[in-house]
């Protein structure tokens, strides 16, 4: 007709009785130039009840058509941008949404791929989500988490999946899961830690918890040890990470002064009480246990033939030659003895004592 503008209708829409007549279209401004002249058609399921019209967008390529379907349904595809209130999800694979239903007072689970379609008494009030996925070497922490059975599938009662509340669960690589209502990711997916050689990770246990590798086969809450590596690090929801620990290089004439932080068993295997402190003399990198600390790096005192070293006890001991020395007792060490010496915990180094040369015609005298 005269004042009419023929327009096309996109393949596949031609035979609905939704899409806007030629007539109302000529009211609508032109394209630009250069956009493609297919009309998203978008329309909400009230406009569908009332017989409406549908919206038509101008400059939308005619693949966007399809999704636009999708968004009039219920936004599909997992992460649609369309409100809780529509009547049609279109989910994709590896998506889902939790629904509330009024009638149960329960809140499910619907994974994707697959049409949902939602009922009156029916209530989107999460998602389209995509799946957490967790790749190879990689973790997540998931806080109140759905109880399984002994074949690993959630337990789901009358009431909704069963969790285990105020608990966390560590989740390593596996198939891109949902999260059940309820259930928390806390932080993000998170690279595992892998431990070099020389290197330890010093662990507390915040739980009790069975443990092959420990000493009864069983862990306490607030018993520390160490992860040494070269390895990677699986972490557990009983255990934290207090620290990295780093191994000392002893060269020679050197040695480490150590102190127990709590009654132990040292790289030897003796025993060692709360605040007892050591000399380690071995040369090599030493890699202190989890109640040892580091106080300081010893180096030795050289000796010639013209000095000695004048030594003081600090309590009765043996020292490195086998002789046993009382408290508060002094002597001297000389090249005779040894080319260098690394002074014990018991002992001290009151100075070096430099020798004395006569001449014939000089004397001394000893107090």
């Amino acid at each position: 007709a005269p004042g009419k503008v023929a327009t096309a209708v996109p393949a596949g829409l031609a035979k609905t009785p939704l899409h806007r007549s030629a007539g109302s279209l000529a009211a609508r401004p032109t394209p630009p130039a250069g956009r493609s002249t297919a009309f998203r058609r978008v329309f909400t399921e009230n406009d569908a009840a009332a017989g409406r019209d549908v919206v038509d967008q101008p400059g939308v390529g005619e693949q966007d058509i399809t999704a636009c379907w999708s968004h009039a349904g219920g936004g599909g595809g997992g992460g649609g941008n369309s409100g809780r209130n529509a009547s049609v999800y279109r989910l994709a694979p590896f998506s889902y949404i939790w629904v509330a239903d009024s009638n149960t007072n329960v809140t499910r689970v619907e994974v994707g791929p697959r049409t949902f379609i939602r009922q009156d008494h029916e209530k989107v009030v999460y998602g389209p989500e995509k799946m957490i996925t967790v790749p190879p070497r990689r973790y997540c922490i998931i806080e109140n988490p759905v109880q399984r059975d002994a074949s690993g599938a959630p337990v789901i009662g009358e009431e909704g999946a069963k969790l285990r509340h105020s608990e966390q669960e560590i989740r390593l690589a596996q198939d891109p899961f949902p999260l059940y209502p309820g259930e928390v990711l806390v932080g993000k997916v998170t690279p595992l830690t892998v431990v070099p050689a020389n290197t330890a990770l010093r662990l507390r246990a915040v739980l009790d918890f069975s443990d092959a590798a420990a000493e009864g086969g069983r862990r306490v809450a607030g018993d520390e040890w160490l992860f040494e590596g070269p390895r990677t690090y699986l972490p557990m929801v009983e255990v934290e990470v207090v620290e990295t620990v780093r191994a000392t290089v002893i060269r020679p004439n050197q040695a480490l002064r150590l102190r127990a932080r709590k009654d132990c068993l040292d790289h030897t295997g003796a025993k060692r009480v709360t605040g007892e402190e050591w000399i380690v003399k071995e040369v090599g990198a030493y890699l202190p246990g989890a109640y040892e600390e580091v106080l300081e790096t010893i180096d030795a005192h050289v000796l010639t033939d013209k000095v000695a070293l004048h030594m003081h006890a600090l309590r009765t001991f043996t020292d490195d030659f086998g002789t046993e020395r009382k408290n508060g007792e002094e002597w001297l060490i000389t090249l005779k003895d040894t080319e260098s010496h690394i002074p014990s915990v018991y002992e001290e180094v009151v100075g070096e004592t430099e020798i004395v040369t006569l001449n014939n015609r000089q004397y001394a005298v000893i107090l």
